[in-house]
């Protein structure tokens, strides 16, 4: 028989077998396998240490291979993970081939979505419940939330129209105070005033209990209800919940799998919509990750050293070089103001943050405000700029168009993680932003291809009197590109290396591979490849492109985007709109499917934007120039 209890449960049903004090060191060896492998792999680590016996009651008291299990974000699913089958491939957590770090349907029956974006989940268990209501099914249904994703908009529609539903529909509000940084805005305010208020709910329910036993207990009981109603309302206003309809619980310590276990049991029988408010400590078992919460959210890979956490060093990444220079940026001019949507280190903001506090917002999980309030600063002569990763930007594009684009304000758009990812997989690639804002008139995208055109291309933005948006990935910064940098010009590209057989155009990082494969294919072929740095996705350089084309010479253009949509499909359309035969142009970039999570190099080999696929590219298209372009 195995040693360790979490090696036993095969099953979530077999947790039923087990006493209370197993179920207790249960959710501690959950928490020791979690830092084991994150500490190897990398991945979300505090939140899923904050989780674990709440984990543990919810799959204790439901039976989710037939009830309804969701989660907000995912990030917090390791142990659910770790109970629903998946323990003894654990240790392949984000890794190519293995486990997803996310809730992921192609890996198990108990999930139920694949989600990485927050707000969808009370949204997406409605839709269930209505389909079993209609269905004759009797399932329950329970959506996980945490308190920095409830205030988003998707979520608050999402309670809007639950709240009307006339069945068993439980929310539970996972309150850590913790988002990613700390929770901000009214919402955080409000929980806090609940939690402060947790004594008395827990006075009011032994007041209760006792005054059952007592005669005339029950008369007491009622003639008191006012009195309690009284004492909540000035304690912390009332609940919000309550006044949306949906009867309210809380708040629960999040880390008592007993009284846990005692109240899903009672609430998996109500009749009605319910939130289910847990209090929970981000990190809870890791002493370091409890400190700083914020480094520990989504750490790489560490070691310990004389009980401190010691990671390994690396290279400056985009987001450090980019929160660098717009420090720089706002030393220089007053106007330049920063917004974040709950991510101030995610996207380099820390550092501004603790310079110009006054100057620096975090909106929260709210990224459609985040642009609209960029928006209104901007009307009022400001120089907002929004930083979001590419993927989470999809959120906020209708504030894009009528906020900003439509209005004609100088609001510059910066999107971290552009590209793919790595081991954060499918939900976080960002690969359809140009697609996204290309068709926005008056909207200019633009790309740095390393530290120096980092700074420049914020130079230019900033000085600007329309919207501009400059994506880079999650990865370090590359060699500086050859020779110096001329300042960003509206349009115009950057020759990086002369060459007569083929030319290889890229857009932003690209710009890296494709001079390592002009380098290789010079020195092993005698090949003379030209690199050019094309800076903008819109508007082009036409004259150099147009160029280009028409020569009839092999033409790559590589983008760390979806070709659909993309760099490479402007190109294409510039062709057909001068009448240009573009037979000789190829598109490298992301293909039309969702790419797994593995390292970012194995994604970019495996999409054929690394060096060596360039160089089999133009290899091919040298010796085969009537192929098809892919």
């Amino acid at each position: 028989m195995p040693d360790k209890l979490i090696d036993r449960v095969e099953t979530p049903h077999q947790l039923r077998r087990l006493s209370d004090a197993e179920l207790v060191r249960l959710a501690e060896e959950v928490r020791e396998r979690i830092i084991d492998v994150v500490s190897r792999r990398g991945g979300h680590l505090a939140s899923n240490l904050g989780t674990a016996e709440l984990t543990i009651a919810l799959h204790y008291v439901f039976d989710f291979s037939h009830d309804r299990l969701t989660w907000d974000v995912g990030h917090q699913c390791y142990a659910h993970k770790l109970l629903t089958g998946r323990a003894k491939l654990f240790d392949t957590l984000r890794q190519q081939d293995g486990l997803c770090g996310f809730p992921s349907p192609a890996e198990s029956p108990y999930d139920l979505f694949s989600t990485g974006h927050a707000g969808t989940a009370i949204s997406t268990a409605a839709g269930l419940a209505v389909a079993d209501q209609l269905r004759g099914e009797d399932r329950k249904t329970v959506a996980v939330v945490g308190d920095g994703s409830i205030v988003n908009g998707t979520a608050m529609e999402g309670i809007n129209n639950a709240a009307m539903l006339n069945r068993q529909f439980l929310i539970v509000l996972n309150d850590n105070s913790m988002s990613i940084d700390r929770s901000q805005g009214a919402m955080a305010r409000a929980l806090d005033r609940i939690r402060m208020s947790e004594k008395y709910e827990d006075m009011k329910i032994s007041a209760e209990n006792l005054l059952k036993t007592l005669p005339l207990g029950g008369r007491v009981q009622r003639g008191l209800r006012s009195i309690r109603d009284g004492i909540r309302s000035t304690l912390h206003g009332g609940h919000l919940f309550d006044a949306l309809g949906l009867a309210y619980f809380g708040p629960v310590d999040g880390h008592d799998i007993h009284k846990l276990i005692t109240i899903l049991r009672r609430l998996s029988k109500l009749r009605r919509p319910a939130v289910l408010h847990v209090h929970t400590e981000k990190g809870r078992g890791c002493a370091y990750a409890v400190e700083d919460p914020c480094r520990f959210h989504s750490p790489s890979a560490w070691t310990v050293e004389n009980g401190e956490p010691v990671f390994k060093s690396a290279s400056r990444t985009w987001t450090e070089v980019f929160g660098d220079v717009l420090v720089e940026r706002a030393r220089a001019d007053e106007r330049v103001v920063a917004i974040t949507a709950a991510m101030p280190d995610g996207t380099g903001l820390a550092p501004f943050r603790s310079e110009f506090p006054t100057r620096y917002f975090d909106v929260g999980i709210s990224e459609s405000h985040a642009v609209a309030m960029a928006g209104g600063l901007a009307k009022a002569g400001m120089r907002p700029v929004v930083a979001i990763y590419s993927t989470f930007m999809h959120r906020s594009m209708d504030q894009v168009f009528q906020e900003v684009a439509l209005q004609k304000l100088p609001v510059v758009l910066c999107m971290d993680r552009a590209g793919l990812v790595g081991s954060d997989g499918a939900v976080h690639h960002g690969f359809m932003d140009i697609a996204m804002l290309r068709p926005l008139p008056g909207v200019v995208l633009t790309a740095p291809a390393d530290e120096a055109e980092m700074a420049s291309a914020m130079t230019f933005a900033l000085s600007q009197d329309y919207p501009v948006a400059m994506r880079y990935p999650r990865d370090e910064v590359p060699d500086p590109l050859p020779g110096p940098c001329p300042p960003f010009e509206l349009g115009k590209s950057r020759l990086l290396r002369e060459g007569a057989d083929a030319t290889l155009l890229c857009y932003g990082v690209t710009c890296e591979a494709a001079l390592a494969a002009a380098e290789i294919l010079q020195r092993e072929d005698g090949l003379a490849v030209a690199v050019v740095n094309a800076r903008f996705a819109k508007p082009l350089d036409v004259v150099t492109i147009s160029r280009l084309i028409a020569s009839g010479k092999p033409l790559l253009v590589a983008e760390d985007h979806s070709v659909v949509g993309g760099f490479g499909a402007a190109v294409l359309e510039l062709a057909a709109s001068r009448g240009l035969n573009a037979a000789n142009v190829r598109l490298l970039g992301l293909p039309d499917r969702f790419v797994a999570h593995a390292s970012r190099q194995e994604q970019l080999t495996e999409t054929g934007i690394d060096a060596a696929s360039m160089i089999a590219a133009v290899k091919d298209m040298i010796v085969s120039p009537s192929v098809a372009r892919r």
